[in-house]
């Protein structure tokens, strides 16, 4: 899918250049993201929202049919959600968001609070493994 193109610099532009239930949302995931880790690092990235904790963690993107809520080692979290879908490089996993999609804020926070841990621990997903 197409993701929302916008003239967006910052994550906060990026939100505001959003409309409809897709703003909604992309906000929503935001604020519950920001209040579980603070400490995550936001920025805008590949055109959408990444958040960053010891290398990439999360992301956000708005597209026309829908909100990605996607995870660098989402895969690992599939016992907190279970409709995170695996795809990718980085045991990475999405849960594709619609209108009528119900998320839980606890369930956000669980997510995010678990995707900061894993890269505590493990590290960056994207660095190149040391020989």
């Amino acid at each position: 899918m197409k993701m929302v193109l916008t003239s967006a610099a910052t994550p906060d532009e990026y939100i505001a250049c959003l409309g409809g239930w897709q703003r909604d949302y992309a906000a929503a995931l935001r604020r519950a993201v920001r209040e579980a880790v603070p400490e995550l690092e936001e920025r805008l990235k590949w055109g959408h929202i990444v958040g960053f904790h010891t290398g990439p963690v999360l992301l956000i993107r708005a597209e026309p049919e829908r909100v990605l809520f996607g995870f660098w080692r989402g895969q690992r979290m599939r016992h907190i959600e279970p409709r995170l879908k695996p795809g990718g490089q980085y045991e990475m996993a999405t849960l594709a968001l619609r209108q009528d999609t119900p998320l839980l804020q606890a369930t956000v926070s669980r997510l995010a609070t678990e995707a900061v841990e894993l890269n505590r621990l493990l590290g960056d997903p994207t660095a190149k493994p040391t020989a």
